[in-house]
């Protein structure tokens, strides 16, 4: 049995925006990557280099790889493909992007959906916003959402609309300011599931109420030190229960996942995460996992 609703159930199939059809040229990074707000400009050749060991896990795991393609109304932030869409059971969900440099990647990613014949459930209007980082299944039958800059209270309702009449919880947390509207804080930048009852978190950044959510499901809290949370310590993609891939350079956060049980594989993503603020959760769009 094949399901669209988890995080962490075994990995069969993702899409994902290779790098160069996403950064595409020096040229591109040098002209896009200050109004887009990244940390530095990506070198291209090393972000080349990243992104083959990135996919490479993949290969190894004998996931199947689905690629959105060279698309020139998309700018490079187009490379973090989670963000534009949802995976449902009953269809994806096209998002309406908060940032505005981004408008227009849900449109082209809609139009490679509709290609390959995958159902469509439905789609955020304006002015509603929602952005895929915010959105993380907890278990089968429960989503959680941010309320965030990216993320407003019209995508929310629109989201409870599409999803609440099949059966599905959706779960609001009200994340902080942090660092303003410009700066990428979703959701999955303080959250993590890697299993039916083991999460990564930032707890510093977390609502009460909502962590208090994650103790009542049952999760065991793997807790982010401070000096791994800039690192992306916190972003970790679960490729099957408790085995997941993170980025380099957390060695505390990798050991307390090791500590839990779980299998780590890391990647070189200074170039591909740290300086566009998208981890692993962030470079895929998962389709389907083994239910």
């Amino acid at each position: 049995m094949e399901t669209k609703h988890s995080e962490y159930l075994k990995l069969k199939s993702v899409y994902l925006k290779p790098v160069k059809e996403a950064f595409v040229s020096e040229e591109q990074l040098e002209s896009q990557w200050e109004e887009l707000n990244y940390l530095g400009k990506p070198d291209f050749n090393e972000s080349l280099n990243e992104y083959n060991a990135f996919k490479s896990i993949f290969g190894k795991k004998k996931i199947t790889m689905h690629s959105f393609p060279f698309n020139k109304s998309v700018k490079m932030d187009s490379i973090y493909c989670r963000d534009a869409s949802i995976a449902t059971d009953f269809g994806m969900i096209i998002c309406n992007m908060g940032k505005g440099g981004r408008i227009e990647e849900p449109t082209a990613q809609k139009d490679i959906f509709i290609t390959s014949n995958a159902e469509i459930l439905g789609e955020i209007v304006t002015p509603g916003t929602l952005e895929g980082g915010d959105v993380a299944w907890l278990d089968k039958n429960t989503l959680a959402v941010g309320h965030t800059y990216r993320t407003n209270m019209e995508g929310i309702r629109q989201l409870k609309a599409l999803l609440e009449p099949n059966g599905i919880e959706v779960i609001v947390a009200e994340l902080p300011h942090y660092k303003g509207k410009e700066d990428v804080f979703h959701l999955m930048s303080i959250l993590s599931p890697i299993d039916k009852d083991l999460a990564v978190v930032y707890s510093p950044l977390m609502p009460i109420h909502f962590r208090n959510e994650l103790l009542n499901k049952g999760f065991q809290l793997i807790e982010v030190p401070d000096a791994e949370f800039e690192s992306m310590g916190c972003n970790v993609l679960a490729i099957a229960p408790r085995e997941c891939v993170m980025v380099s350079g957390n060695p505390k956060t990798k050991a307390l996942l090791k500590a839990a049980g779980c299998s780590v594989y890391e990647y070189e993503g200074k170039e591909i995460s740290v300086k566009g603020g998208g981890g692993p959760t962030c470079l895929t769009r998962p389709i389907l996992r083994e239910a």
